[in-house]
């Protein structure tokens, strides 16, 4: 049986895709922010030294919701200076994977805050944000460098600290968490990692 011809055009192109494919999954996401994380991690300072004075449940938890919203920002925007930097783009299959991991316990620490916030119950929030960051970190991390799912590992720690010590001190472990882990990774994801 003789088989059709195919031009060197099209042999090129599939060997192209293909290439491309593999290397997309073989690759990890890079684009974590070091110098976005130190930012990050002073606003989650300011956020707990904010919090620690405010006179309501509420009002603590609005300041750490502002301050997360910054954060948030903050991230995005250096990582995508990074990557931009880097010649990367943040729509690869691995950078969406990471955002997944990412997203569903985010998704949970959200629903989770705000029934807590609609039964006037702050004492575990502390906790819940740090453990469910922390898996974030830890699952998203899967397609990024091995210090993400490091950085995923210690917060749940804190996190889990933040449940065996009395709920007062959880403003002090968002603190440690959201703070000092945030910005002494963020130096060493910036040191050994770029950006």
């Amino acid at each position: 049986m003789v088989t059709p011809l195919r031009s060197v055009g099209t042999h090129a192109a599939e060997n192209l895709q293909y290439i491309r494919q593999t290397m997309e999954r073989s690759s990890s996401f890079t684009a974590v922010p070091g110098v976005g994380g130190v930012v990050m991690g002073v606003i989650g300072l300011a956020a707990a030294g904010i919090g620690a004075r405010q006179p309501t449940g509420d009002r603590w938890l609005a300041i750490w919701l502002v301050a997360a919203a910054i954060a948030a920002v903050v991230g995005l925007v250096f990582m995508s200076l990074k990557a931009r930097a880097a010649g990367l783009t943040l729509m690869g299959t691995n950078t969406r994977r990471f955002a997944l991991g990412m997203a569903a316990p985010f998704v949970a620490g959200a629903a989770i805050t705000y029934e807590l916030w609609a039964v006037n119950n702050f004492t575990v929030m502390a906790p819940t944000w740090l453990l469910l960051y922390g898996a974030g970190l830890l699952t998203g991390g899967m397609f990024s460098v091995r210090v993400v799912r490091i950085i995923g590992v210690c917060f749940m720690a804190v996190g889990l600290a933040a449940v065996l010590t009395p709920h007062e001190w959880g403003n002090i472990w968002l603190a440690i968490g959201f703070g000092g882990c945030q910005i002494a990774f963020g130096i060493y994801i910036a040191r050994n990692h770029g950006g």
